[in-house]
């Protein structure tokens, strides 16, 4: 009979793409294997897991509101009814093993799945484990990380330093910088500058190089400018004749030719974004965003800058400090050669692989 696997979590694209990297590597290694999503409504998740492949159920969850604390007064409903909703999938689909990969979703099913007897497995993502996860640690019996020293959050014999699923296209980018050139429209020969913040956008990003695209035509620099579908119409009016070293777009369709055309990628710190920027093992200057649980971005990129594999400008400098930093990484060889070498030194490219293998071994 075909295994049956639940995968839940969501939210951002830095949980929804290495879910789909597992679901993706265990259909390789069992290809009638039976898989299933949860992830929370309205979220992301509904609409990019079944452009996968996948079928999906919802979640009336939400996240703690700090800002606004009225809006948590249906929390306690939701969460209740959220735990009812995910025993009845659980039961329902006749689940062998349940994954959480972080985000809403994956707490109510994954404390469900512990109540009910069922193995899980955590994909921790961050450097500093979220407080959901690390109380979901207590139960699970095996939790993949993607960084050194853990243990500090879960049980140690539980803990497995396996990297966090890529998605392949993206890294896959040997050869390629010719035609990935050609087709942003810029010259070969020519220093190329890579900036991206995420599939929403960063504000803090896209005020800067707003406010530099005369210097960058100054330098002689090329800008692969990714500024987010949520700032792209305003940006457009706003900068209505670009110059020609300037490509704005709202997102990159093509991540592959983006990393390969690119000298130097400045980035938020996210953490799936960090584990392909070691496999792409280009120069990299990142801009923690501020705007995040535990700020565990910075605690990602300190992660590198410890080993000298990045450089972090922090989001309040950033406006007088991120331009003048890339411009003179761009000018100093050595030490992009440096970061190049320490950054490819982290990467943990199999990493969906791996934990496909671990899920597998949870229902055997």
């Amino acid at each position: 009979m075909a295994h049956k696997v639940i995968i839940s979590g969501g939210g951002t694209g830095g949980h929804i793409f290495p879910a789909i990297a597992i679901a993706n590597a265990l259909r390789r290694i069992e290809p009638d294997i039976e898989i299933l999503f949860v992830g929370a409504q309205g979220k992301m998740e509904m609409e990019k897991v079944p452009a996968a492949g996948y079928t999906i159920v919802g979640l009336d969850i939400q996240g703690f509101n700090r800002s606004s604390l009225w809006k948590n007064i249906l929390l306690p409903y939701k969460m209740i009814k959220s735990l009812l909703k995910a025993r009845r999938v659980i039961k329902d689909f006749k689940a062998d093993v349940a994954v959480g990969v972080g985000g809403y979703a994956s707490g109510p099913l994954l404390m469900m799945a512990n109540m009910m007897g069922l193995p899980t497995l955590i994909q921790e993502q961050n450097s500093f484990a979220g407080k959901t996860n690390m109380s979901l640690g207590r139960k699970a019996r095996k939790i993949c990380v993607a960084y050194e020293g853990m243990e500090k959050f879960f049980p140690a014999e539980k803990v497995l330093l396996t990297g966090n699923p890529i998605r392949r296209t993206s890294v896959d980018i040997d050869g390629k910088k010719g035609e990935a050139l050609v087709s942003f429209g810029l010259e070969a020969g020519k220093k190329t500058l890579l900036v991206t913040g995420g599939s929403l956008g960063a504000g803090t990003l896209n005020d800067c190089v707003k406010a530099a695209i005369n210097r960058f035509k100054e330098e002689d620099v090329q800008i692969i400018w990714q500024c987010g579908s949520y700032y792209h119409e305003r940006l457009n009016s706003e900068l209505a004749d670009l110059p020609y070293n300037v490509k704005m777009m709202p997102f990159l369709q093509r991540m592959d030719y983006a990393y390969a055309a690119a000298d130097v990628i400045i980035a938020r710190a996210g953490a799936g974004t960090i584990s392909e920027l070691c496999v792409v093992g280009k120069p990299v200057i990142l801009v923690p965003s501020p705007n995040v649980a535990e700020d565990h971005q910075t605690k990602n990129a300190m992660a590198l800058v410890q080993k000298d594999a990045a450089i972090m400008v922090r989001d309040v400098e950033a406006r007088e400090k991120l331009v003048e930093e890339a411009l003179a990484l761009l000018n100093d060889e050595q030490k992009m050669r440096v970061l190049s070498e320490n950054i490819k030194k982290l990467a943990l490219p199999d990493a969906d692989e791996v934990i496909a293998h671990e899920v597998l071994k949870l229902i055997k």
